[in-house]
Order: structure tokens, then C-alpha cells, then sequence
């Protein structure tokens, strides 16, 4: 195997899980650690801070490690 085909593999399994990481969570009622919230509208991975959340209604991207509780 070569470093490219191990690369092509590694970024195939972020992405598989950043679509797993959508389909769970878009739409879903969510309630971060500053208090606000909201049905997240998107997820996005940033480089530099990894999972992020948008909320409808409120400007702005939050890391997951903000959520306190989803409710469905």
C-alpha cells in the first residue's frame, strides 16, 4: 500500500463520518453551554477546531464540544 492510497483512505473515512455526523444531527434541538438554542441548520468541519454547528436563527458557528444536550 502507498502513502497515497493510505491518505485517499484516511480522508475517505473523515468524510464517511462527517455525512454520518449530518444525517445525525441536522434538525435535531439542540441547547449549548452559553444557553443558546436551537435545531442545528448545519455541521462543518473546520481545520482548525473540528466539528462545528450552526443554529438557526443565530449567527455564527459553535464546536460540538459546546453542546449540553440534544434532544431529537
Amino acid at each position: 500500500m502507498n502513502a497515497s492510497s493510505n491518505g485517499d483512505k484516511r480522508a475517505m473515512n473523515i468524510l464517511r463520518e462527517l455525512h454520518a455526523a449530518e444525517k445525525e444531527l441536522v434538525g435535531r434541538t439542540v441547547v449549548l453551554t452559553d444557553g443558546k438554542a436551537g435545531t442545528i441548520d448545519d455541521v462543518i468541519l473546520d481545520d482548525e477546531h473540528g466539528l462545528r454547528i450552526s443554529i438557526r436563527g443565530h449567527e455564527g458557528r459553535w464546536p460540538i464540544s459546546t453542546v449540553t444536550r440534544i434532544e431529537s
